[in-house]
């Protein structure tokens, strides 16, 4: 179907320097924040399948294995609120590559700790560099893509984030049942320079960038601003309860498949990880959906595929509860996609720091949410952690049927982008 004529553009919305749809630049540009996605979530959650790994290895509880997950995204999370508005400062390309790049060192330094406090302190300092790409990815995209393709380009990047997240899980859910896990976790630290690399020679560079200076007063307004905002602020409560309900099944879904009555095998639990082939998938489909659709519409539709396939995961059969993770998976790619890219056509100013809002609630739901599920599983097993998990996910679509009754902001593609 062929995307209607726009609306009431504004002036940045005609620029002639935005990168539109099947030109070299798109091509370009796709595939280097594809790897710049791809680099940031296999290093942020290559932790998450070792969990019981670490568990034995220092004696730990699951909630408190956790912490090497959860510590990393609270330090992303705040890493977001200082890094976005360095980069409407300093510019987007140099802080992102910076990043990749110190994030791939500490993750290889990691297998010099000696202790676990070592381990958290280099889980941390991973976190904080990964905000410096989190951070600014999405406001990069939102300036320099055409507003008609940017719910591709942000889906293709939220792509390479589920084929990061796939492959960090898979690599080292797999190697530690025949490797040590620090030798598994230098192998993914090696891949991720590399992937530094290639995108720092691939990803053009900014055109529709106009840097602003550091000034607390202004940043404290725009934070303001945002948080006034009658639907932005309803998007930063969808990140973070969708974050929080996806991390916490990932977290604690490997502890039960290694338990009675499945008895699965390290690798065989790492090899799981392939259902996030349907977030590949389903991240660019649904992103460009909901260009055609409306973002409203098509992000209440998504939460309750995330429910449905939250509800296979309770039954018993094996094969359900694979269905059930490939299901849910493949609804939540879909919802984060409609929601970021929704954040970059909601905010029409300070974009950075909204997007860095939006980030911050995202990776703080993965963190509080991640760990407090360990205490339902602790206490109440998969039923707990599934009740847990059904609650976020509730809350979440009362906020998604508010946001469908907020007014669309005067400027934005009316018969587009209907869903604004």
């Amino acid at each position: 179907m062929p995307s209607p004529e726009p609306v009431a553009q504004t002036t940045a919305d005609v620029l002639p320097s935005h990168i539109e749809k099947g030109t070299p630049a798109f091509l370009r540009t796709s595939l280097a924040l594809f790897a710049g996605g791809f680099a940031t979530f296999a290093l942020l959650y290559c932790v998450q399948p070792m969990m019981p790994v670490l568990s034995r290895a220092y004696g730990l509880t699951a909630a408190q294995s956790s912490l090497v997950l959860s510590i990393s995204t609270i330090m992303l999370a705040i890493g977001l609120l200082i890094f976005g508005p360095i980069s409407d400062a300093i510019g987007r390309k140099k802080l992102m590559v910076a990043s990749l790049v110190c994030a791939s060192a500490f993750t290889i330094g990691t297998v010099l700790m000696p202790s676990w406090h070592g381990v958290l302190l280099m889980r941390a300092l991973i976190g904080l560099s990964l905000s410096g790409l989190a951070a600014v990815a999405m406001t990069y995209l939102s300036e320099e893509i055409h507003p008609l393709h940017l719910g591709l380009a942000m889906g293709l990047y939220i792509s390479g984030n589920a084929i990061g997240g796939m492959s960090g899980r898979l690599i080292t859910g797999v190697l530690v049942d025949f490797v040590s896990w620090q030798l598994a976790v230098a192998i993914l630290g090696s891949l991720a320079l590399a992937t530094a690399l290639l995108f720092w020679r691939f990803l053009p560079e900014s055109r529709n960038f106009r840097p602003t200076r550091l000034r607390p007063r202004a940043l404290l307004a725009g934070f303001r601003a945002h948080l006034l905002d009658a639907g932005l602020p309803w998007l930063f409560l969808e990140g973070f309860l969708l974050m929080g309900a996806f991390v916490t099944l990932f977290n604690y879904i490997g502890y039960r498949l290694l338990d009675t009555p499945y008895h699965l095998s390290q690798a065989l639990v790492g090899l799981l990880s392939v259902v996030y082939l349907a977030g590949i998938y389903s991240s660019a489909w649904v992103g460009s959906l909901a260009d055609r659709l409306g973002r409203r519409r098509v992000l209440k539709a998504v939460i309750m595929v995330m429910l449905g396939g939250l509800l296979l995961t309770l039954f018993s059969p094996l094969a359900l509860v694979l269905a059930g993770m490939l299901v849910f998976t493949f609804g939540f790619f879909g919802a984060h996609s409609v929601a970021s890219s929704w954040i970059g056509r909601r905010a029409l100013r300070n974009k950075g720091q909204a997007s860095a809002l939006y980030l911050f609630s995202y990776y703080l739901g993965s963190s509080l949410a991640g760990t407090l599920g360990g205490l339902f599983w602790h206490h109440y097993g998969w039923p707990g952690v599934g009740l847990f998990i059904a609650g976020l996910l509730l809350l979440a679509l009362l906020a998604a049927l508010h946001l469908a009754r907020v007014p669309a902001l005067p400027g934005q593609f009316a018969a587009a982008q209907p869903a604004h």
